[in-house]
């Protein structure tokens, strides 16, 4: 079961607490809060429930919820039932309780920091929908620098021109390093990720102007495996 998609560490809380456990008590003095994870909407409350109640053993059941993405790739997620007494020591489990039902939902630790903050949601049109506000990982390379201060000049220009320009196509590009040579390297997800014209975009868009606005960069190179995009366009 999938998500369309739209566009934090919980330490120390055991896997079975509840999110309205959480919201209620205070952490003990010197102590952090634990904080929220997701958000379910009584929308999808009604159409998570609607759908689990179908499945044998319903009142055993919670929905897990993970990243199927990789570094430097647009979010996409999974959605299923799964039994919970099967979560992982590691995961962390919330229960959330609408007028129309109570579900816990189970999140693998390694989304946590990339799904703090969400909301799940249900719509007429797009069916279960995630919000998510948080940014994508960038990839790691070895060999490349993305750490010094040529990093934060690509990145400056990446955010404020390079990415602003490629959202007319739906798409963004993430940097990945470069290699004390010239060459800035990239991932290109949304609607860049598979298009057919993403070589052009690279090349002439995002090397252009990274060229031009910033000395130390000769040309840029692109990492995606577009083999793996879907529903790719150009406008």
């Amino acid at each position: 079961m999938a998500a369309a998609t739209d566009a934090g560490s919980v330490t120390g809380v055991s896997p079975l607490t509840s999110e309205s456990d959480l919201a209620n008590s205070a952490a003990p003095s010197g102590e952090l809060s634990p904080t929220l994870i997701i958000t379910v909407t009584d929308d999808a409350m009604r159409e998570l429930a609607t759908m689990r109640d179908q499945e044998p053993d319903a009142d055993r059941l919670g929905l897990r919820l993970e990243i199927v993405s990789g570094p430097g790739e647009e979010f996409r997620y999974d959605l299923s039932f799964d039994v919970i007494t099967k979560a992982a020591y590691s995961d962390q489990v919330r229960t959330h309780t609408s007028e129309f039902a109570t579900m816990k939902v189970i999140i693998p630790a390694r989304d946590l920091d990339l799904l703090q903050g969400a909301t799940l949601d249900h719509t007429s049109t797009q069916g279960l929908v995630i919000r998510n506000p948080n940014k994508a990982q960038a990839p790691t390379v070895a060999g490349l620098t993305r750490d010094d201060a040529l990093s934060a000049e690509i990145e400056a220009v990446v955010t404020s021109e390079v990415n602003p320009a490629l959202a007319a196509h739906g798409g963004f590009v993430t940097f990945a390093g470069h290699d004390n040579e010239g060459t800035a390297y990239f991932t290109m997800g949304g609607g860049c990720h598979g298009c057919s014209m993403s070589k052009m975009t690279m090349l002439e868009g995002v090397q252009t102007m990274l060229v031009e606005q910033v000395p130390g960069v000769l040309r840029v190179k692109d990492l995606t495996d577009h083999a793996s995009g879907e529903n790719p366009f150009y406008h």
